[in-house]
Protein backbone atom coordinates (compact mmCIF):
# COMPACT_ATOMS: atom_id res chain seq x y z
CA UNK A 1 0.00 0.00 0.00
CA UNK A 2 1.40 3.38 -0.81
CA UNK A 3 0.67 5.98 1.47
CA UNK A 4 -0.14 9.41 -0.42
CA UNK A 5 1.59 12.29 1.19
CA UNK A 6 -0.62 15.47 1.30
CA UNK A 7 0.69 18.96 0.27
CA UNK A 8 -0.45 21.69 2.07
CA UNK A 9 -1.64 24.61 -1.13
CA UNK A 10 -1.20 27.47 1.05
CA UNK A 11 2.53 26.66 1.95
CA UNK A 12 3.79 26.46 -1.99
CA UNK A 13 3.50 29.84 -3.67
CA UNK A 14 1.99 30.59 -6.60
CA UNK A 15 3.00 31.43 -10.07
CA UNK A 16 2.14 34.83 -10.05
CA UNK A 17 3.82 35.71 -6.34
CA UNK A 18 7.21 36.59 -6.06
CA UNK A 19 10.10 36.32 -3.62
CA UNK A 20 10.20 39.94 -2.40
CA UNK A 21 13.45 41.55 -1.61
CA UNK A 22 15.02 43.44 1.24
CA UNK A 23 14.11 46.86 0.43
CA UNK A 24 17.81 48.95 0.46
CA UNK A 25 17.08 52.28 2.54
CA UNK A 26 18.91 55.21 1.01
CA UNK A 27 21.09 57.41 2.55
CA UNK A 28 20.36 61.05 2.92
CA UNK A 29 23.37 63.09 1.61
CA UNK A 30 23.72 64.54 5.21
CA UNK A 31 23.44 60.40 6.76
CA UNK A 32 26.41 59.41 3.80
CA UNK A 33 28.59 62.47 4.74
CA UNK A 34 28.08 61.55 8.48
CA UNK A 35 29.15 58.38 7.53
CA UNK A 36 32.04 58.70 5.46
CA UNK A 37 33.65 60.90 8.42
CA UNK A 38 32.79 58.49 11.00
CA UNK A 39 34.71 55.40 9.40
CA UNK A 40 37.60 58.40 8.11
CA UNK A 41 38.05 59.02 11.56
CA UNK A 42 38.17 55.17 12.73
CA UNK A 43 40.78 54.38 10.10
CA UNK A 44 43.03 57.75 10.07
CA UNK A 45 43.03 56.95 14.31
CA UNK A 46 44.60 53.01 13.14
CA UNK A 47 46.39 53.79 10.44
CA UNK A 48 47.06 57.18 10.03
CA UNK A 49 46.67 59.52 7.03
CA UNK A 50 49.13 57.99 4.50
CA UNK A 51 48.29 54.65 5.60
CA UNK A 52 44.74 55.46 4.78
CA UNK A 53 43.09 55.01 1.38
CA UNK A 54 40.09 56.19 -0.49
CA UNK A 55 39.25 52.77 -1.82
CA UNK A 56 39.44 51.79 1.74
CA UNK A 57 36.98 54.15 3.28
CA UNK A 58 34.45 53.62 0.26
CA UNK A 59 34.78 49.98 0.53
CA UNK A 60 34.59 50.32 4.41
CA UNK A 61 31.25 52.85 3.71
CA UNK A 62 29.80 50.54 0.79
CA UNK A 63 30.03 53.25 -1.86
CA UNK A 64 32.21 53.65 -4.92
CA UNK A 65 35.52 56.12 -5.19
CA UNK A 66 33.61 58.84 -6.33
CA UNK A 67 30.50 59.36 -4.03
CA UNK A 68 34.04 60.22 -1.55
CA UNK A 69 35.00 63.06 -3.85
CA UNK A 70 31.80 64.65 -3.87
CA UNK A 71 31.57 64.99 -0.70
CA UNK A 72 34.64 66.22 0.48
CA UNK A 73 36.79 66.50 -2.59
CA UNK A 74 39.22 63.17 -1.86
CA UNK A 75 41.08 62.02 1.12
CA UNK A 76 42.34 65.53 2.10
CA UNK A 77 39.40 66.86 2.38
CA UNK A 78 37.77 64.33 4.46
CA UNK A 79 40.60 64.40 6.97
CA UNK A 80 40.70 68.11 7.20
CA UNK A 81 36.90 67.91 8.29
CA UNK A 82 37.84 65.40 10.86
CA UNK A 83 40.49 67.24 12.43
CA UNK A 84 38.31 70.56 12.70
CA UNK A 85 35.53 68.57 14.46
CA UNK A 86 37.60 66.98 16.64
CA UNK A 87 39.91 70.55 17.50
CA UNK A 88 36.61 72.20 17.97
CA UNK A 89 35.11 69.79 20.48
CA UNK A 90 38.34 69.25 22.94
CA UNK A 91 38.33 72.86 22.74
CA UNK A 92 34.61 73.13 23.87
CA UNK A 93 35.42 70.79 26.13
CA UNK A 94 38.41 72.75 27.85
CA UNK A 95 36.47 75.92 27.61
CA UNK A 96 33.30 75.12 29.04
CA UNK A 97 34.98 73.82 31.85
CA UNK A 98 36.13 76.56 33.37
CA UNK A 99 33.60 77.74 36.04
CA UNK A 100 35.27 77.61 39.35
CA UNK A 101 36.24 80.77 40.76
CA UNK A 102 39.28 79.56 42.49
CA UNK A 103 42.66 79.08 40.37
CA UNK A 104 43.61 75.78 41.41
CA UNK A 105 40.23 74.21 41.09
CA UNK A 106 40.04 75.69 37.35
CA UNK A 107 43.57 74.18 36.87
CA UNK A 108 41.83 71.02 38.03
CA UNK A 109 39.05 71.69 35.60
CA UNK A 110 41.19 72.26 32.68
CA UNK A 111 42.90 68.68 33.56
CA UNK A 112 39.87 66.83 33.56
CA UNK A 113 38.67 68.10 30.20
CA UNK A 114 41.53 66.61 28.79
CA UNK A 115 41.44 63.86 30.14
CA UNK A 116 37.96 63.18 29.48
CA UNK A 117 38.20 64.16 25.75
CA UNK A 118 41.21 61.51 25.80
CA UNK A 119 38.75 58.65 27.06
CA UNK A 120 35.75 59.23 25.60
CA UNK A 121 37.10 60.52 22.15
CA UNK A 122 40.34 58.39 21.69
CA UNK A 123 40.39 58.04 18.51
CA UNK A 124 40.23 61.80 17.68
CA UNK A 125 43.01 62.20 20.00
CA UNK A 126 45.17 60.06 18.14
CA UNK A 127 44.01 61.74 14.80
CA UNK A 128 45.54 65.10 16.88
CA UNK A 129 48.42 63.90 18.08
CA UNK A 130 49.86 62.83 15.13
CA UNK A 131 51.98 65.54 12.34
CA UNK A 132 49.38 66.56 9.96
CA UNK A 133 50.55 65.35 6.87
CA UNK A 134 48.85 68.81 5.10
CA UNK A 135 50.82 71.83 5.14
CA UNK A 136 48.20 74.53 7.36
CA UNK A 137 48.73 77.11 9.68
CA UNK A 138 46.06 75.79 11.84
CA UNK A 139 44.41 72.35 12.25
CA UNK A 140 47.47 70.80 14.04
CA UNK A 141 48.29 69.90 17.51
CA UNK A 142 50.71 72.24 18.36
CA UNK A 143 47.81 75.35 17.37
CA UNK A 144 45.36 73.97 19.32
CA UNK A 145 47.46 73.69 22.83
CA UNK A 146 48.02 77.19 21.77
CA UNK A 147 44.03 77.91 21.57
CA UNK A 148 44.05 76.57 25.41
CA UNK A 149 46.69 78.52 26.48
CA UNK A 150 44.83 81.22 25.52
CA UNK A 151 42.20 80.45 27.61
CA UNK A 152 44.50 79.90 30.61
CA UNK A 153 46.87 83.11 29.85
CA UNK A 154 43.87 85.39 30.98
CA UNK A 155 43.29 83.40 34.10
CA UNK A 156 47.07 83.18 35.19
CA UNK A 157 46.95 86.84 34.36
CA UNK A 158 44.89 87.90 37.07
CA UNK A 159 46.93 85.60 39.54
CA UNK A 160 49.93 87.39 38.80
CA UNK A 161 48.54 90.35 39.04
CA UNK A 162 46.91 89.89 42.45
CA UNK A 163 50.47 88.32 43.39
CA UNK A 164 52.61 91.26 42.33
CA UNK A 165 54.48 89.56 39.05
CA UNK A 166 54.21 90.35 35.71
CA UNK A 167 51.11 89.89 33.85
CA UNK A 168 53.35 90.04 30.50
CA UNK A 169 54.79 86.95 31.19
CA UNK A 170 51.20 84.71 31.33
CA UNK A 171 51.58 83.55 27.71
CA UNK A 172 54.57 82.05 28.41
CA UNK A 173 53.40 80.14 31.74
CA UNK A 174 50.30 79.29 30.37
CA UNK A 175 52.02 77.25 27.50
CA UNK A 176 54.01 75.55 29.76
CA UNK A 177 51.27 74.33 31.97
CA UNK A 178 48.85 73.45 29.27
CA UNK A 179 52.33 71.62 27.60
CA UNK A 180 52.51 69.54 30.39
CA UNK A 181 49.21 68.82 30.94
CA UNK A 182 49.01 67.81 27.06
CA UNK A 183 52.14 65.92 26.75
CA UNK A 184 51.26 63.55 30.13
CA UNK A 185 47.64 62.69 28.60
CA UNK A 186 49.64 61.51 25.49
CA UNK A 187 51.54 59.39 27.62
CA UNK A 188 48.59 58.06 29.74
CA UNK A 189 46.00 57.28 26.23
CA UNK A 190 48.47 54.08 26.19
CA UNK A 191 48.94 53.30 29.52
CA UNK A 192 45.89 54.43 31.42
CA UNK A 193 47.17 54.06 34.51
CA UNK A 194 47.08 55.21 37.20
CA UNK A 195 43.52 56.26 37.31
CA UNK A 196 41.89 59.47 35.80
CA UNK A 197 41.45 61.52 39.23
CA UNK A 198 45.02 60.36 40.58
CA UNK A 199 46.70 61.78 37.19
CA UNK A 200 44.65 65.02 37.05
CA UNK A 201 45.52 65.32 40.70
CA UNK A 202 49.41 64.35 40.44
CA UNK A 203 49.24 67.38 37.49
CA UNK A 204 47.82 69.95 39.82
CA UNK A 205 50.01 69.14 42.24
CA UNK A 206 52.88 70.11 40.41
CA UNK A 207 51.73 72.98 38.73
CA UNK A 208 50.00 74.58 41.44
CA UNK A 209 52.76 74.01 44.06
CA UNK A 210 55.31 75.61 41.50
CA UNK A 211 52.96 78.38 41.24
CA UNK A 212 52.61 78.96 44.90
CA UNK A 213 56.07 79.31 45.23
CA UNK A 214 57.36 80.95 42.29
CA UNK A 215 59.38 83.47 42.24
CA UNK A 216 58.96 87.13 41.17
CA UNK A 217 62.50 87.30 39.50
CA UNK A 218 63.62 83.89 38.93
CA UNK A 219 67.15 83.11 38.79
CA UNK A 220 70.19 80.60 37.55
CA UNK A 221 72.26 79.02 39.63
CA UNK A 222 74.23 77.28 37.23
CA UNK A 223 77.43 78.68 35.55
CA UNK A 224 75.50 79.29 32.30
CA UNK A 225 74.16 82.75 32.29
CA UNK A 226 73.00 83.10 28.58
Amino acid sequence: MIDSVATDSSSTPSSSEKPRRARRTRMTGAERRQQLLEIGRTLFAAKGFEGTSVEEIAAKAGVSKPVVYEHFGGKEGLYAVVVDREMRRLLDMVTSSLTAGHPRELCEQAAFALLDYIEEYTDGFRILVRDSPIPQSTGSFASLISDIATQVEDILGREFKSRGFDPKLAPLYAQALVGMVALTGQWWLDVRKPRKAEVAAHLVNLAWHGLDGLEAKPHLIGRRKS
